[in-house]
């Protein structure tokens, strides 16, 4: 069981079976979410009890994003549709030291500011590649 929480402590979670790999996203709606790029550590949503005042927002016809009521910590993207349902993607910052887990994969890569580097030998997927597997939204202007 691994236990995280948000940063006014008013929202916990405790997790069985999370992993150890974190998944990093560039797309515009993760961008626009995080502030930057998002991350998150993936867990069975059996193994998923969360205890505090939690908002979430559908953001996709496929997803939903939480966060903490109180202070505003991002807590979750969770698919509520689609093929990936049945799993939760933690924010690694609700677990101290991101719970041990490392980063493996950057997806949207080729989405990613001019600015951003993410160092380390980890698979980059990029934007096409992604969405020929995965459900996504389309941009609209």
């Amino acid at each position: 069981m691994t236990e995280g929480r948000c940063l006014c402590g008013a929202v916990t979670v405790r997790v069985t079976g999370l992993s150890d790999e974190i998944s990093a996203c560039h797309c515009d709606m993760c961008t626009r979410w995080s502030g930057s790029v998002q991350m998150g550590i993936d867990a069975p949503e059996d193994g998923v009890s969360v205890t505090g005042p939690v908002k979430t927002y559908q953001s996709s016809w496929f997803a939903e994003r939480a966060w903490c009521d109180n202070c505003g910590s991002a807590l979750w993207f969770r698919n509520t549709d689609g093929p990936e349902t049945g799993f939760w993607e933690f924010m690694p910052g609700l677990f101290d030291d991101a719970a041990g887990a490392r980063l493996t994969r950057v997806v949207y890569a080729d989405c990613a500011p001019d600015g951003f580097a993410l160092a380390g030998d980890h698979a980059r997927v990029g934007k096409e590649e992604y969405e020929a597997v995965h459900p996504h939204v389309d941009e609209e202007v």
